[in-house]
């Protein structure tokens, strides 16, 4: 058979040198990092609305809940970063990522493939005698292309394909977050509907007794009907206000019970049992701008985005330029299946071939132009990501330290509804007042304290937004 000998090492040594040589161009522009945004706020070093004692600069808490010291609530979130399907979603996305990124670098190996033949052909004979001729073919053979990495459009999608694994990590990261603090405004929430609801019933009870006072003194004709209608009307009020509150109870049991990755209802033996209104700590660790923003997922996300869609210009730059592919073959075979272990006899091919899509009417470069704008978007959302991270620390830094001074003012209005409450009481026992008036000052009562655990939620939901405007509550 006939056979092409192998390259010399010298002449395999000089082709690989050439081919290297030609693959250290890399085009496109390096990507140097994000652009500097809220430069005012990282001299400065601190929030500006975190400028209160009990707000300080020290580390934040990473598992932040806990510093609520509620054990349900600890429970009710991590079972929720275990089992929501939300969760399980962007794991798969990052997981998506990943192989993305081995495809890629795989992409950047030679591919090789292994064949084997055998033909049997009838061919006519060449001479007069008319009769066909057999013909037997045996082979195998292993053949490799590579395409040379000139211009680095290769490198750039590895580097593109890197950058996008580490975003969609970043956006785990960032659903773990709003997660957790979901499941704490839930949390919360069903605790100030249960305590408003119980105090509700309370008042409810009150309000009937002195309905039921102000008949009897109707009928003896020492108090008017208008007496009577002005606190029925109270009671319908107060009966109406229960109403929603109900609704707004079974809805956060279950979303409680959703956020867990169980069915509604599922939770609500553990949860119907009303329990205590978790309070934040009496100092809040807040950190600042630069900490916030190395360290929240939603800004790292925006970041890797931003580098991934900077390498994909340098991809479509390369698209532009001429690619070379190798291809080579090394093949054994005959006439005959002995033919297949003479080692020293084989047949080899080294090929290389140009491509070169020079006459694409603009197509490339308007490739090019794309994946330029691509990447200003994705500094403009990085920019405004930054931003809006800021605008939410100190939003959230704002309405907890307006909410801490509305609970020490009601705090105090419902120790002036105590303080009345028992002053009645002691007028009563005198003989110097009713009971209606007693009943009364315990509804006053009831309704500060309602008002005091409405307060206390909104001041707890505060140091959640807090928490969340942070970026805490992910692990890796």
């Amino acid at each position: 058979m006939n056979t092409m000998r192998a390259l010399t090492p010298f002449t395999l040594s000089l082709s690989l040198a050439a081919v290297a040589a030609l693959s250290a161009c890399t085009l496109g522009p390096q990507y140097a990092g994000p652009p500097e945004v809220a430069p005012h706020a990282l001299q400065s070093g601190h929030f500006v609305r975190a400028d209160d004692v009990t707000l300080h600069s020290n580390a934040p808490l990473k598992l932040w809940w806990q510093g609520l010291a509620d054990p349900l609530l600890d429970e009710l979130v991590q079972r929720a970063l275990t089992a929501n399907p939300s969760l399980h979603v962007a794991r798969a996305r990052l997981q998506q990522a990943r192989a993305a990124l081995h495809l890629e670098q795989a992409n950047a190996m030679p591919t090789t493939s292994a064949s084997a033949l055998y033909a049997r052909a009838d061919l006519p004979s060449l001479t007069t005698s008319g009769s066909s001729e057999n013909v037997n073919l045996f082979g195998v053979g292993f053949d490799a292309s590579w395409e040379v990495d000139i211009f680095g459009g290769q490198r750039r999608s590895i580097e593109a394909a890197n950058a996008s694994s580490a975003a969609a990590e970043a956006s785990l990261a960032d659903v773990q977050v709003s997660l957790a603090a979901e499941v704490a405004n839930a949390y919360i929430s069903l605790r100030d509907r249960q305590q408003r609801l119980a105090l509700g019933e309370q008042a409810t009870q009150l309000q009937q007794q002195m309905i039921a006072l102000t008949q009897q003194r109707f009928a003896r004709g020492t108090t008017s009907n208008l007496e009577l209608i002005r606190l029925q009307n109270q009671l319908d009020a107060t009966r109406a206000d229960l109403v929603p509150l109900r609704a707004e109870r079974d809805s956060f049991l279950n979303q409680l019970a959703t956020l867990a990755g169980e069915e509604p209802g599922a939770l609500d033996q553990q949860l119907n049992v009303p329990g205590p209104l978790p309070l934040p700590p009496a100092a809040v660790a807040v950190g600042d701008p630069a900490t916030l923003i190395r360290h929240r997922p939603d800004i790292r996300a925006a970041e890797r985005t931003l580098a991934a869609d900077t390498a994909k210009i340098g991809q479509a730059e390369a698209a532009r330029y001429p690619s070379i592919k190798l291809l080579g073959i090394i093949g054994l075979g005959g006439t005959q299946a002995a033919d297949l272990t003479r080692l020293d006899d084989f047949s080899g091919l080294l090929a290389p071939s140009l491509s070169w899509n020079f006459l694409d009417f603009g197509r490339n470069a308007a490739r090019v132009t794309q994946a330029e704008e691509l990447r200003n978007e994705a500094e403009m959302q990085y920019r405004q990501t930054v931003l809006n991270a800021l605008r939410d620390a100190e939003d959230s830094l704002s309405r907890f330290g307006h909410g801490r001074t509305t609970v020490a003012t009601l705090a105090r209005t419902k120790a002036a509804a105590d303080q009345a409450l028992d002053l009645v009481q002691q007028r009563y026992r005198a003989g110097t007042t009713t009971y209606i008036d007693v009943l009364d000052s315990n509804r006053q009562q009831i309704n500060a304290q309602q008002n005091l655990v409405q307060a206390e939620a909104n001041l707890t939901r505060s140091f959640v937004a807090i928490q969340k405007a942070l970026g805490l509550g992910w692990s890796s």
